[in-house]
């Protein structure tokens, strides 16, 4: 019989086959941690990027991250590959913690075949992906990857495909976000874009389906890497990409910092912070922040840095369609999503990326539960051949059906303009907008005061002795009548004509009020979006 010491349980000595055995798991490990090899990491390092494990351990929670697949190898044989195996099979794949919560990540590990996709790589990333569906929680992809392993033919190309079929079952289930972390060509630029937001380092990530060579090759046009597909070209004039990150610390604080607004699933509401600024804090700057001429611009994220906690907001596709603004801010310690014409830009006319981009955006906050607040300021639809002819009807029907399909608590205010069927587009109260304030500043009608008469009193103008004098005249009567917010109010399109000093309590006030709203939309398979 053992003796048990007064301490507790029995000493155990562990047998020589054990310990052995134990030798070999540590050994394997610490090869597994090593991807591709101390050169190859050097070599990451010297082109100014981390590791995978070096980002993993930088986006989590320190000592969170629990690894899955760390054993895996690839199964190709052909081109020597049975001879060349790593233990991961070139991606870090698990879970870990953000902030306490849970989420799945998977990083590419450039060290080991530069990152490049297999079959078993695949299947990695798809085991995270369905357990993250399981158990609600975002997945995170670290991409760094050469594209499909083309060693492997058609079996890497059909690893792409679960992925990609995985990414659309995902959406709206749970949040997924993709970081570009070095290249990402081919293919492989098809999962992030069925993600929810993109992020791009700049100077050492690119996106593209076709390289610069075959670009020169078919098009004989030379650029660069950066030139057709760096941070900055997907952030500033494609949209492919939401954030462009400065380095990759950068980058990976900004994941953080998104999840903060954003819910673990589609069944959860957004997490809410203890408020600590004042929720009814007035702000007398608002009174006087839209000019008088109608035609002079504003900062629209003045108004709304004034109006959310702390001025913290955290904006979405910064630098493209910049005419409008999309972001996330809390009021009272709860997530909202803003949208918001951008005056000082184009004069906050829509246009086809403004309206992609804003329709993508509310389609996201109406996906996770978070109210969407509305800054109205905009003259209406951008005219000219150029957005005719690219569809501008096709793509602001986008926005109008992801206003009208949204059944998240809606409040809109009207700053300033709200013309035409940008009028109805933006969250008005036909649409189902719950709460609809305008300031005294607000302008409701059909179109501008100038264009508006130009129509009704042409012959009245025409026939007159002094033509401008006439048209002047009337002008500043259909202002008087029209350009106000009253007769919308009077009829019952607008709840209440607000100071613009009152807009942070008002709208904390509506939120509070509307924070057990529930609508629904008819049963159907899904609706058909006019893409």
């Amino acid at each position: 019989m053992t003796e048990v010491p007064s301490g507790g349980l029995p000493e155990l000595k562990v047998s020589a086959g054990v310990a052995d055995k134990l030798g070999e798991l540590r050994r394997l490990r610490e090869e597994a941690k090593l991807g591709g090899g101390p050169r190859r990491i050097e070599q990451q390092h010297a082109r100014g990027k981390l590791t995978a494990r070096e980002r993993i351990e930088l986006l989590l929670d320190d000592g969170t991250f629990e690894e899955l697949g760390m054993f895996v190898v690839h199964r190709a044989t052909d081109f020597g590959l049975d001879k060349e195996k790593y233990l991961g099979d070139g991606v870090v794949t698990g879970y870990g913690r953000i902030d306490g919560r849970l989420v799945y990540v998977f990083a590419q590990d450039f060290t080991v075949f530069g990152g490049s996709l297999s079959e078993t790589h695949a299947r990695k990333i798809c085991n995270i992906m369905d357990l993250a569906m399981k158990n609600g929680a975002p997945v995170i992809g670290l991409n760094d990857s050469g594209g499909a392993r083309i060693q492997e033919g058609v079996a890497s190309l059909a690893g792409y495909a679960e992925i990609f079929l995985r990414n659309v079952l995902a959406s709206g289930v749970v949040p997924q976000i993709s970081a570009i972390m070095g290249p990402c060509a081919g293919g492989a630029v098809y999962s992030p874009a069925l993600t929810d937001f993109i992020i791009m380092v700049k100077n050492t990530s690119y996106m593209f389906v076709t390289g610069p060579n075959v670009v020169k090759a078919v098009t004989h046009e030379d650029v660069t890497f950066e030139e057709l597909g760096g941070a900055m070209v997907h952030n500033s004039i494609s949209g492919v990409a939401h954030f462009a990150a400065e380095n990759e610390v950068e980058c990976l604080q900004l994941i953080r910092k998104l999840l903060s607004y954003i819910p673990s699933n589609n069944m959860e509401d957004p997490p809410a912070l203890p408020p600590t600024d004042d929720p009814n804090r007035m702000d007398d700057e608002l009174n006087s922040i839209v000019p008088d001429s109608p035609t002079k611009s504003y900062n629209m994220k003045e108004v709304i840095r004034r109006v959310v906690d702390h001025g913290e907001f955290l904006e979405v596709h910064e630098h493209w369609a910049q005419n409008i603004i999309c972001g996330f801010a809390r009021l009272n310690g709860r997530s909202v999503g803003i949208v918001a014409q951008q005056p000082s830009v184009l004069a906050g006319v829509l246009d086809i990326n403004a309206s992609v981009k804003a329709a993508r955006f509310v389609r996201f906050c109406d996906c996770f539960n978070i109210p969407i607040i509305t800054f109205v300021d905009v003259p209406g639809f951008l005219p000219g051949v150029s957005q005719e002819h690219g569809g501008i009807i096709r793509h602001g029907a986008k926005l109008l059906y992801a206003y009208c399909e949204a059944t998240v608590p809606k409040i809109t205010v009207i700053t300033r303009k709200a013309y035409g069927g940008a009028y109805d587009v933006m969250s008005s109260k036909h649409i189902r907008g719950d709460i609809n304030y305008a300031w005294p500043t607000a302008e409701i009608a059909v179109m501008g005061p100038d264009g508006a008469v130009n129509i009704i009193f042409r012959d009245e103008i025409a026939r007159s002795v002094d033509p401008e004098a006439t048209r002047a005249r009337l002008v500043e009567e259909y202002v008087a009548k029209f350009a106000n917010p009253y007769v919308a109010a009077g009829r019952g399109y607008i709840d209440d004509v607000i100071e613009p000093r009152e807009t942070r309590p008002k709208l904390i006030a509506a939120l509070e009020m509307l924070k057990n709203k529930r609508d629904t939309n008819p049963p159907k398979k899904h609706g058909n979006i006019p893409l």
